[in-house]
């Protein structure tokens, strides 16, 4: 009887959190919400010469990469809660360091660019950061380490925040010879040192990973199907690594059955033991929205390539808001419209996520989830 006289005294003075609050963390769970995230985070653009040189050899390429994205903190600040980075492995260091198309705009005698690696970080060893190798190398953070230490100080200075999810995608593609470096392969020890990297950088209280998820249950999907993700009350201040391409779940998971010991969940077919995340980027309502229901988490994109931003092109944003992905990737939030229509992606509420449309319970409310960006933050 006494807490129950004293509770409205403490919640005046500032002692406990609003009871709407305090509810929807405890009561929402990860998968519940909706949040807006960038495509291809780190991706810097092409210096002006580079700009130049691509438009004019390769049109529909450049037409297709002419996109580019403000540092990781601003980004944060205007609301993105999903970011992507690109990894490629060079475990000895130097393999990246003189990209070839630095020699193509020279070659071309056009004005040189900016340095592209100005304190010789591509030397070292250790995983970088790229869209294409030789010719679209830019970055907004590097190596990757460099990456999560500014995602992680971030986090470190907003703790409230609803979690982040970092998507990785592992580049290892091998052109037809003589046209790009091929990329390093990973191996299982690849694998290992990209879990390690991660690890070196977020300890594990701040991260929720297949473990945190799996609990006691045989596997990850058992897990999330049964007993669902976190909460929000567990998951405020924490980020979630995501592996975005398909193509090496096996490779990831040899050696850690569902997952066990690993920091990434798969980009898994649903009903495989680790699937809890699964990706279906071209928007489909019909296929997103049973997969929502079940428990799984799912990202999907609203543009792709510039097509949409350049067409004002709406309908993929619309259905892909309404299919209850959890993840919504553009290249265009409302904070960095498209310079050629002002296309954008943004809640109506104006705040940084919102209950999700398909899965969310009654008692969810868009202004408990984490409070809109602050003016200033849009004004960058």
């Amino acid at each position: 009887m006494l807490r129950i006289k004293l509770l409205p005294a403490l919640l005046m003075l500032g002692a406990l959190p609003a009871l709407s609050q305090t509810h929807t963390d405890d009561s929402i769970r990860i998968n519940q919400i909706q949040v807006i995230g960038s495509h291809n985070s780190y991706h810097a653009g092409f210096a002006p010469s580079e700009a130049k040189y691509w438009k004019q050899q390769k049109p529909e390429m450049y037409r297709h990469l002419d996109y580019h994205h403000p540092p990781l903190p601003q980004q944060f600040d205007e609301g993105i809660r999903q970011i992507e980075i690109d990894t490629f492995a060079d475990m000895k260091g130097g393999r990246y360091a003189h990209p070839a198309g630095l020699a193509l705009v020279q070659k071309a005698g056009l004005p040189p660019d900016p340095p592209f690696d100005p304190n010789g970080v591509m030397l070292k060893p250790g995983f970088k950061v790229m869209h294409v190798q030789d010719v679209d190398y830019r970055s907004v953070c590097q190596p990757f380490t460099e990456c999560l230490r500014q995602v992680r100080s971030w986090s470190r200075s907003h703790p409230d925040h609803i979690p982040i999810f970092v998507i990785i995608e592992t580049k290892q593609d091998n052109p037809a010879p003589g046209k790009l470096i091929n990329a390093e392969p990973y191996t299982a020890a690849t694998w290992d040192a990209l879990d390690a990297a991660i690890r070196s950088v977020f300890p594990a209280n701040e991260l929720i990973t297949p473990d945190d998820v799996r609990g006691s249950y045989a596997t990850l999907n058992e897990a999330i199907r049964k007993h669902g993700w976190p909460t929000l009350a567990k998951a405020r201040g924490k980020v979630i690594f995501l592996m975005d391409q398909r193509n090496v779940e096996q490779a990831y998971l040899a050696g850690h059955p569902s997952l066990r010991g690993r920091v990434l969940f798969t980009n898994a077919a649903p009903g495989a033991p680790d699937a809890a995340f699964t990706e279906v980027n071209d928007v489909d309502v019909a296929k997103i929205q049973p997969l929502v229901r079940e428990g799984y988490l799912v990202r999907t994109r609203t543009d792709a390539d510039t097509e949409e931003a350049r067409a004002n092109d709406t309908r993929h944003r619309t259905e892909a808001m309404e299919s209850g992905a959890q993840i919504l990737s553009t290249d265009y939030w409302k904070a960095e419209p498209a310079s050629w229509t002002g296309y954008s992606v943004g809640f109506k509420s104006g705040t940084v996520a919102r209950c999700n449309p398909v899965d969310a319970p009654p008692t969810c409310t868009d202004s408990g989830l984490e409070p809109q960006p602050s003016q200033a933050a849009l004004a960058h």
